[in-house]
């Protein structure tokens, strides 16, 4: 008989957020992501279509308990049918709370339609609010379309909208309270997260890593941070209360400050495996066994047995420690 359990783990944890890559693709080449020149894109047909994405996303949702899908990448609006995938999944009972994590680039065209088609919020990338800062880490020069993007998705009622940054050691580490003005001027609600060790070239190292403690000192400097009074539960960011608030900023420290204790995040690639966590070197196929015939049942037991195999946490810290071979393009922020 199939069980009706969610995704829990041997350490008691229950998935319930759903990160979903839609591409191993990029318009930008992030200098702590991947190379110049770009990677060895996957091929077409070792992608999950449309319809497998909504399929499994179908099954998680109905049969193991997931309420929240964030579309990732990759940059997830490069993916064709988006817009489609969107709108079939937020007809899914019950309803999952959905949001994308993009670079905005093609968001100033896409935000509405994303909105109309049922899309609850976005989560954009943006490191600094220079231009000349922007394209080094960037490699283009497309801070504007960014910039557009943010208020295309504000005027679409995509709210919270939300502003992941990293701050790199010698270029944008000297920008953090300007980057935090600038998001209080405009109402979006900024996280920064320390660096992790999931760029292509595997040249990541712990001290040239911008620490959670660096970032507070950096802000300090302009504003005052009072830990936030909403529990934190399972959320990534620490929140903290600016000048008293209401406004707040986030802080998101994998490596200095781990979270594992409380994750409640399962990831599946482009390519249909089944990710515990950015950092596994494991992972479940559900691609193959979809495509060769599987029920939902039996794709919802696959699912689970492989959550059953979650670790206790990342492992950054053990000297043992290896960085995930997939860069973080390949397993989906």
């Amino acid at each position: 008989m199939t069980s009706t359990s969610g995704l829990v783990d041997r350490y008691g944890r229950t998935a319930t957020d759903l990160r979903v890559s839609l591409t191993d693709r990029c318009n930008l080449r992030c200098t702590y992501c991947m190379p110049a020149e770009g990677l060895d894109w996957l091929p077409n047909d070792k992608i999950l279509t449309n319809d497998e994405i909504v399929r499994l996303v179908g099954i998680a949702v109905e049969h193991l308990g997931i309420e929240e899908v964030r579309f990732t990448g990759g940059e997830p609006l490069v993916r064709r049918g988006v817009t489609d995938i969107v709108a079939r999944c937020a007809q899914l009972s019950p309803r999952p709370d959905l949001s994308v994590t993009t670079n905005a680039l093609g968001l100033a065209k896409l935000a509405g339609p994303l909105a109309e088609a049922g899309l609850d919020r976005v989560n954009v990338s943006l490191d600094t609010v220079r231009s000349d800062t922007f394209k080094e880490l960037t490699l283009r020069d497309r801070f504007h379309d960014v910039v557009a993007g943010l208020a295309a998705a504000d005027a679409a009622g995509l709210r919270p909208v939300k502003v992941n940054a990293v701050l790199m050691r010698g270029v944008n580490d000297d920008q953090a309270p300007e980057l935090l003005q600038w998001c209080l001027d405009r109402g979006y609600e900024l996280r920064f997260i320390e660096q992790m060790p999931l760029d292509a070239q595997h040249g990541w190292t712990r001290e040239q890593m911008i620490t959670a403690d660096e970032i507070f000192e950096s802000l300090a400097t302009r504003f005052v941070l009072t830990p936030a009074k909403e529990p934190r539960g399972s959320a990534p960011a620490e929140l903290f209360a600016v000048d008293g608030g209401p406004a707040t900023v986030g802080v998101i420290a994998s490596v200095t400050r781990p979270f594992c204790g409380d994750c409640d995040r399962v990831r599946l690639t482009a390519d249909g495996q089944v990710r515990n966590c950015l950092f596994a070197r494991e992972e479940s196929d559900l691609m193959t066994a979809m495509r060769e015939g599987a029920s939902d049942e039996e794709l919802a037991d696959r699912w689970r047995v492989a959550v059953l195999g979650k670790r206790p946490g990342h492992g950054i810290d053990d000297v043992t420690f290896l960085q995930p071979s997939r860069p973080m393009s390949a397993i989906g922020g």
